[in-house]
């Protein structure tokens, strides 16, 4: 046979086993990819953003090199205050390494926090634009975890800055419903609760956000007895305050005196736990019993009328309102 038959014959073999190889191939990649066990396919724009250098060295595997070095950029744009810049190379960071929570994570807190929190002191621009440009950051934060959640369902970190952005109180007012806010961020404490592997404060955390949410008092309650039955390690200061008010939610004839001083211990320690929190009023927390309870207590402690806590001015509310005059 003669030789350039031979290398005819077998390069004709070679593209027909290279041809019964691809579907198998698609699919197996397809199968890695949906596993979270091989990265997606990088993008055209994502390539145009990063440059051909570094495009290739992503393609050759290398994503998370490329990746570390553009979260340095992108800590340079951060101190220079380029926010436009700090949201855009995050963006192409996420593309090369998605299943990396820190990236989410530090991508959010720049334009939710560090972002947010330029614009309540830029004094360049006026205050209805500074207003917008601080609700938006904090939406746009908040729709880059969220994106982070798709890539990563059992991440339970990505899902607690969530619950911690949602119901934070210099941030839910602007999502403008804080209602709508506290149930978000209670049901994603919750997921990340329920992946198994959070610490015990995410559940805490949940209930937290859950005892703000108008018509949901009774789920509340029922969590808090069961947080609050399970031990020392639950039964945080606001975890006994709430616990105190939703019960006096739950049943107003409740002799006040009696129950809050069982959960703190002495009349001193429930007077000065609830008159804590009868200040809170940034966190938006319900406060059913308390104005009732504290003078009962007073009149135990011997505190006149003139020096009681409900006579003090409370805290100013803060918030934008206060923040873009």
């Amino acid at each position: 046979m003669k030789g350039w038959f031979k290398i005819l014959l077998l390069t004709l073999a070679m593209l027909v086993f290279g041809a019964m190889r691809l579907p198998y191939e698609a699919a197996l990649f397809k199968s890695l990819r949906e596993a979270g066990l091989f990265p997606p396919e990088l993008g055209i724009g994502t390539r145009d953003k990063i440059g051909q250098t570094s495009s290739a060295v992503a393609l050759g595997g290398l994503r998370t090199l490329v990746a570390t070095f553009l979260n340095l950029r992108a800590f340079t744009y951060f101190t220079e205050q380029r926010w436009n810049d700090v949201e855009e190379t995050y963006n192409t960071i996420v593309d090369l390494a998605p299943r990396t929570r820190y990236y989410w994570d530090t991508g959010s807190w720049h334009m939710a926090y560090n972002a947010a929190s330029y614009y309540i002191n830029d004094s360049k621009l006026p205050p209805l634009r500074r207003r917008e440009a601080w609700r938006m950051s904090i939406i746009k934060g908040r729709a880059f975890l969220e994106r982070g959640i798709r890539n990563n369902p059992d991440d339970w970190g990505l899902l607690a800055s969530l619950g911690f952005l949602l119901s934070d109180s210099n941030k839910y007012p602007a999502f403008r419903d804080a209602n709508a806010s506290f149930a978000a961020a209670a049901e994603a404490y919750r997921k990340a609760a329920d992946t198994g592997k959070a610490p015990g404060y995410v559940q805490r955390s949940a209930f937290y956000a859950l005892a703000r949410v108008v018509g949901r008092e009774a789920e509340a309650l029922a969590l808090a007895r069961k947080l609050y039955g399970e031990g020392p390690i639950n039964r945080t200061p606001t975890m006994k305050a709430l616990l105190f008010v939703l019960e006096a939610w739950e049943n107003p004839k409740m002799d006040l005196k009696a129950r809050a001083i069982e959960i703190y211990g002495t009349p001193e320690n429930a007077y000065e736990a609830l008159s804590v929190h009868w200040s809170r009023v940034r966190d938006g927390f319900p406060v059913h019993g308390v104005s009732a309870v504290i003078p009962l207590l007073e009149e135990q402690l011997s505190i006149s009328k003139e020096n009681s806590v409900l006579n003090r001015p409370l805290p100013p509310p803060g918030g934008p309102d206060e923040w873009f005059r």
